[in-house]
């Protein structure tokens, strides 16, 4: 009885996968909503103002307050403790699985799918583990990304050009600079292969397709590269209107998901791109005048 339990569960992968992306993507956005463990919420860490970058001096000084008053249980958001770093570190990283994981479904579920038909053609003991293996080594693959960002965020608070407590840009050129960067990014030969390969996951099935348990965990690795790749030029935009600005958080996870799920990805990522640029020089113009 046990036994065919457990094959009643592996002949219905797809409804198991489903799931459990379902589950890991809603405890992720609640998380994120809850505040990230900060003790504040993201809502009272969300401007429009902000994200668009006009907040002004009073407003940030407004929220900052607010922010610091509420966090009196853990370190002051400027001083970088080793606690700190960390929260920082599950911030960033649960964050980018909340964006990306949506995304990355229809590789998954592919990939659970040709292991199902690979175990009833050939006997290999792949299936439901393999699939987990293939979805651990892409959630780890964001890990290491997060430990970039954490690094940068820290860097850029050193430089007194991010908020500590607000986590946004605060000088204008730099803020300009991010903006130009992620659309110049958009528009270049590395955006357009790493998309590619996002909308393509029958062809990347095809093409890197690896044995067992740990060759999955391996091809995992290597989608999620490609899809840090397509996306770290838009995650960088980020650090200008607010790390936790649900405003940017929610609105950079649906073009995400457009540029890999819809046939016109490549001409809405040259549009993203564009918009971004000019953007960005009319902020540092503004500046500047």
């Amino acid at each position: 009885m046990p036994r065919r339990g457990l094959e009643h569960v592996l002949l219905r992968d797809r409804v198991v996968v489903i799931t459990a992306l379902f589950l890991v993507i809603a405890a992720c956005w609640i998380y994120i909503f809850a505040g990230a463990g900060m003790g504040v919420p993201a809502l009272d860490m969300t401007s429009l103002s902000m994200a668009l970058g006009w907040a002004d001096q009073k407003e940030m000084g407004d929220m900052s307050s607010g922010m610091v008053s509420a966090m009196t249980s853990m370190a002051t958001p400027a001083v970088w403790t080793l606690g700190y770093a960390i929260l920082m570190f599950f911030m960033w990283w649960v964050m980018m699985l909340a964006m990306m994981l949506p995304s990355a479904a229809p590789m998954i579920l592919l990939h659970a799918m040709v292991a199902r038909k690979t175990r009833q053609r050939t006997g290999e003991n792949v299936g439901l583990l393999s699939t987990a293996a293939f979805s651990l080594g892409y959630i780890l693959i964001w890990g290491l990304f997060s430990v970039s960002a954490v690094s940068l965020q820290w860097a850029f608070e050193w430089l007194g050009i991010l908020s500590p407590s607000m986590m946004n840009a605060t000088n204008a050129l730099f803020a300009s600079a991010i903006l130009i960067f992620a659309g110049v990014y958009q528009l270049t030969p590395v955006k357009r292969a790493c998309l590619k390969h996002c909308q393509g996951p029958l062809q990347f099935l095809t093409q890197h397709w690896r044995s067992g348990t740990s060759g999955a965990f391996k091809m995992g690795l290597h989608h999620g590269a490609y899809c840090i790749g397509c996306c770290w030029g838009l995650m960088g935009v980020l650090f200008f209107g607010g790390i936790m600005n649900l405003y940017w958080i929610i609105g950079l996870a649906f073009v995400v998901l457009l540029e890999k799920v819809m046939p016109i990805g490549p001409r809405q990522s040259t549009i993203t791109g564009g918009l971004l640029l000019i953007w960005g020089v009319v902020f540092a113009y503004t500046a500047l005048v």
